[in-house]
């Protein structure tokens, strides 16, 4: 069994490669979560997670993340990824995360995964106290691929 992470962070990026899973590589490097294994989670912070800019996450390590990612190789093609999280006024409950991603610019899937958290609150019965997304675009030169996560580490 994993134990529960108690930082997170907000990462993205966007690259091109030579074939859509070296743009996926190159954006995971550039993000700073291209050394790793990623575990992909789905849509909960856990309960006091701890936001942080920057994770120090020693290569090789199984990290935990959920995240959007999209690849295109069709040039001129606008592609963006964004997540957000949704954090409650306790500091001590979950919070919850949404990922989106998709062939519109940033601020659109920005938007979307902002609503996303929203509704999930209100579904949730759950009082929404702060908001924290990123999001990123790329115009597809050859292949490109854009990649947004929240990363989930330890003390």
């Amino acid at each position: 069994m994993m134990p529960t992470p108690q930082l997170y962070s907000l990462v993205y990026a966007a690259a091109e490669g030579k074939t859509e899973l070296n743009a996926f590589d190159k954006a995971l490097l550039k993000a700073g979560v291209g050394n790793v294994n990623l575990i992909r989670v789905s849509s909960i912070l856990p309960p006091g997670a701890e936001f942080v800019e920057k994770l120090e996450i020693p290569p090789g390590s199984l990290l935990p993340i959920a995240y959007a990612a999209f690849n295109s190789s069709e040039p001129g093609t606008l592609i963006a990824a964004a997540v957000a999280v949704g954090i409650g006024p306790e500091s001590d409950e979950f919070g919850v995360i949404m990922e989106y991603s998709g062939c519109c610019a940033a601020l659109e899937a920005e938007s979307q995964v902002k609503q996303m958290v929203i509704e999930a609150f209100q579904y949730r019965g759950k009082e929404l106290k702060e908001i924290k997304a990123v999001s990123v675009e790329h115009r597809v030169e050859k292949c490109g691929c854009v990649f947004a996560g929240i990363p989930l580490w330890y003390r």
